[in-house]
């Protein structure tokens, strides 16, 4: 047999493994970043006076921006304490399911070799200012106490 007819041997499938976790360095760096930002919210209970600034806002105006309890959310979320996560902040455990659902479509896309392209189109982002102003103006109003963080 000379060297053309030799049959040639598999390569082994090192690259591919290789080619996979090298994708996975960036969502697993965002986890990771947002795991230790939970991590340090489920430490550090935000109900405690002195451990976080006041909203301003609120400190200011003794109105609640979105955001107000989203702490207190994260806090009682990462404790399994799903009830009053969304009784501080509904729209913050909306955020945290979304992120959670994302990251899973972002990791399986990169996994499978698929680009993650995540572009809101305006009606979406218009969508999403809305629901965000929606739930400002309701917890505001007197009827809309069940929503105060």
């Amino acid at each position: 047999m000379n060297a053309e007819t030799q049959p040639v041997a598999p390569q082994p499938r090192i690259h591919a493994v290789g080619g996979v976790l090298r994708r996975l360095w960036v969502p697993a760096g965002v986890l990771t970043a947002v795991g230790a930002a939970f991590a340090y919210v489920a430490a550090v209970d935000p109900n405690e006076p002195g451990h976080y600034p006041v909203c301003p806002l609120w400190r200011f105006t003794g109105l609640y921006c979105p955001g107000c309890g989203g702490l207190r959310s994260a806090h009682s979320f990462a404790h399994g304490d799903i009830a009053t996560a969304v009784t501080d902040n509904a729209l913050a455990v909306a955020g945290f399911l979304g992120f959670a659902v994302l990251w899973t479509v972002w990791v399986v896309r990169v996994a499978r070799g698929r680009p993650m392209r995540f572009a809101l189109r305006p009606l979406q982002l218009w969508t999403l200012g809305a629901v965000a102003l929606v739930f400002t103006v309701v917890r505001n109003l007197p009827f809309g106490g069940w929503l105060h963080p």
